[in-house]
């Protein structure tokens, strides 16, 4: 057989090896259980609020900056393997190419310009979502604890009197002057606490539920008890550390009525994959019967919100998150 014979039929079970690969990769796109409309948000939960979509672009274009180079990386190698290997009748070393300036260059330059594109898309939706409203509709103290979840709603309950000031509230200690002003400072509130057996009673999934007003704006104020923690509430496409000492926040406005899954995003010690909670999003009417319902079961005032802090370090942060 002829040196060329023999080459071309050396390259056939690498080729015949290559299209096995493609058609497993079929097979595993295809059977995933992603439908056609699952594609464009990359197997992400459908948004529920008015800042998840910025959110949901942003993994968007990270994809699909990420697949352009994967292709273009798996493409060279793919290339090399084929048409660059060793001859089986061809001994010689090939040439050798050192301190290849431009293709040095390149190879610097597209990975700094790369980072730097990454970056600024980052920073710029990370400063859109991580600023809050001066005076948001609501405000909720989130309260991770193990092995639980306690929401202090720190609203005006129609039919309760005017409690303390909020400043006053020991329960509230922990939480910095610059979250509680922006709270009707004499709200009753009312408060949600859960078990880890706690079940939603119209879903039956395990944890409390969370409840809020679609179409109006609601700051989360997060406060742990014991170790660090983190909310996620999966279709918000956002999460948030929970942190003993410190207090974090973020604004959400959600645009959907439904009930939908939350849980604790941080290894939080033996029972942290039972630390689950719900959100049920309904109209601002029905959200405010739910918080006289709490009041009507005595779960009025608030549970204690965290770790206390000295006033020093509790409002030494002064910039608006």
């Amino acid at each position: 057989m002829s040196p060329n014979g023999s080459d071309r039929s050396s390259r056939r079970p690498v080729r015949r090896k290559l299209l096995q690969a493609l058609a497993a990769g079929a097979v595993l796109v295809t059977a995933s259980g992603c439908t056609y409309k699952d594609f464009p948000r990359l197997g992400m939960p459908t948004p529920v609020t008015e800042e998840a979509p910025r959110i949901l672009s942003l993994w968007q274009g990270s994809w699909a900056a990420a697949l352009v180079v994967g292709c273009l990386v798996w493409g060279l190698i793919i290339w090399s393997v084929i048409f660059h290997r060793r001859s089986r009748t061809k001994v010689e070393v090939p040439a050798q190419t050192r301190y290849n300036m431009p293709i040095e260059a390149l190879y610097t330059a597209v990975p700094i310009i790369i980072v730097s594109v990454l970056f600024y898309f980052t920073a710029r939706d990370e400063n859109k979502l991580m600023t809050n409203p001066e005076k948001p509709q609501h405000v909720i103290n989130v309260v991770g604890f193990q092995w639980s979840w306690a929401f202090n709603y720190l609203e005006n309950v129609e039919g309760q009197p005017a409690g303390r000031p909020l400043r006053e509230v020991k329960e509230l200690d922990a939480i910095p002057d610059r979250f509680l002003s922006k709270a009707p400072q004499t709200a009753q509130g009312v408060y949600e606490i859960g078990t880890p057996g706690t079940r939603n009673p119209q879903t039956n999934n395990p944890g409390p539920t969370l409840w809020l007003p679609k179409g109006e704006t609601v700051e989360f104020v997060l406060t742990s008890r014991d170790v660090a923690h983190s909310f996620w509430v999966v279709p918000f496409l956002m999460k948030q550390d929970v942190l003993p000492g410190h207090t974090n926040s973020f604004t959400v406005t959600p645009n959907k009525e439904g009930t939908f899954l939350g849980k604790c995003a941080e290894l939080c010690g033996q029972d942290h994959s039972r630390m689950l909670f719900n959100v049920k999003v309904v109209s601002p009417e029905r959200y405010r019967a739910h918080l006289k319902e709490l009041a009507d079961k005595g779960q009025t005032g608030y549970q204690p919100a965290g770790i206390a802090q000295t006033d020093h370090a509790k409002n030494a942060e002064t910039k608006n998150k």
